[in-house]
């Protein structure tokens, strides 16, 4: 649908920002003009999803959609226990609720956020093992999304009896959407059987890492992403799924095993905290459009279009000499912070400071990534802070035109030549141009 984005003045916004409390998340939808907060649950549907939806089985147990979706899954993750919930978070509380005692130890490349608040609430650990290469946003590796082999065998050594399972997230949100390569998953996959350990992959954007590995890996690029796909989790004990990424939904995620025990006892918090367990809090257009959705983002097609935005618009910036996250992931652009604001210091949330500049200059909505987003440690409640201040933007699958991507752009390469107490050399954005050409038209969003 066409959908119509507001144009607003820097007073409306320094106004609005203030009333805010400084908190972007604060801010009512109509009081920004672009917004890159998150691709979980903003992109837009197909017509085929749309089609789906309005032949929903809205039966509360056994729906036909509930089973359209369990073949979908089962197709093509190769996982054949499943339970649907209304988004990740809850499939991580089903499945950490039966895997997660305290005082236990969870490595993995990465921990999205409320993956390290579920393991934290029950008293246990989430270490991040990257590589070394992973926040050096200078190196161009190309599969950078990957866990410290030497790292995660050290931790199984140390504490062997403390670790439940080994979780991969793919891709690596917290590095911009890094990908981990197939090399590294078998080898993972390998070490978890030598210690006799599951694993756990947290897939919320997993098509996506299938087509990096398709294009960047070596001997990959004649398999279609559906075959990587299987081959991926053919490694896997279970899976944890926001479907609001890779789904190419707005609501639903579901946890998939092929442990029947994890799943009879995961079914108890899904039945208590969720809805009955073919349905999961979802209606069943939902899952119709869900099933559609997975079908749809194992297209090579899709994905060559999807990422190829991400990196034209992170192209722009790299071209400005603006410092970014390299090389571009799949999902998001993320900006060094520290290097773009290199006068205010970690302690005032760097990249919390540039966000709201941002969003001041050209109305355009980011969100931080680093100290702000670890939060306190739980034990001594000190900041704990990001090795690098990350600003996010997350692109919204099939929603902004690249000329709506190269005025975000244009709007941080004002700043970053034209902002008070930093000194660089350049030309600043004429960003007025781009507010006139935009007020004019009813923008498409969707």
């Amino acid at each position: 649908m066409v959908e119509r984005i507001h144009y607003s003045t820097r007073e409306q916004r320094e106004k609005w920002i203030q009333e805010a409390d400084y908190n972007l998340f604060n801010l009512r939808s109509d009081q920004v003009f672009i917004d890159l907060l998150t691709d979980s649950g903003t992109g837009a549907m197909s017509e085929q999803q749309w089609a789906a939806l309005m032949a929903g089985d809205e039966s509360y147990a056994g729906s036909s959609s509930f089973h359209k979706l369990q073949g979908t899954v089962a197709d093509i993750f190769g996982l054949q226990f499943l339970l649907p919930v209304h988004q990740g978070r809850a499939a991580e509380n089903a499945l950490f609720s039966v895997l997660v005692k305290p005082g236990d130890i969870i490595p993995a490349n990465s921990h999205f956020d409320t993956t390290r608040a579920h393991i934290e609430y029950r008293k246990a650990a989430a270490v991040d093992c990257p590589e070394d290469v992973a926040l050096n946003t200078l190196v161009d590796e190309p599969l950078k999304g990957n866990i410290n082999l030497s790292v995660l065998r050290k931790i199984l050594e140390e504490h062997h009896e403390k670790v439940p399972f080994i979780l991969l997230t793919l891709t690596c949100n917290v590095t911009g959407g890094q990908p981990i390569s197939m090399e590294n998953i078998t080898a993972v996959k390998q070490i978890a059987t030598d210690y006799g350990k599951p694993l756990v992959i947290d897939s919320a954007r997993f098509a996506e890492n299938a087509w990096f590995i398709q294009q960047r890996e070596h001997g990959f690029r004649q398999r279609s992403i559906h075959e990587i796909t299987r081959q991926i989790f053919l490694m896997a004990d279970a899976m944890l799924m926001s479907a609001k990424k890779d789904g190419l939904v707005n609501i639903g995620g579901f946890m998939a095993t092929r442990h029947q025990d994890w799943f009879d006892a995961a079914t108890e918090h899904v039945i208590l905290f969720e809805g009955f367990r073919t349905y999961g809090g979802l209606a069943g257009r939902d899952l119709n459009a869900l099933a559609e959705g997975l079908t749809e983002v194992v297209c090579a097609e899709y994905l060559g279009s999807r990422i190829g935005q991400t990196q034209r618009f992170g192209q722009i910036l790299i071209d400005a000499g603006i410092p970014i996250q390299r090389p571009v992931g799949g999902h998001a652009v993320l900006v060094n912070a520290g290097s773009f604001l290199p006068a205010v210091p970690q302690e005032e949330y760097v990249a919390q400071t540039l966000a709201l500049e941002l969003y001041v200059e050209a109305g355009v909505r980011g969100v931080e990534i680093g100290t702000l987003l670890n939060g306190r440690d739980p034990s001594t409640g000190r900041e704990r802070f990001a090795e690098v201040e990350f600003l996010r933007f997350a692109i919204p699958r099939r929603v902004y035109s690249n000329e709506q991507m190269e005025y975000v752009a244009r709007a941080l390469i004002n700043l970053y030549f034209g902002c008070p107490g930093i000194v660089h050399c350049g030309r600043k954005a004429n960003l007025e141009t781009f507010y006139c050409a935009f007020e004019s038209q009813r923008a498409e969003v969707g």
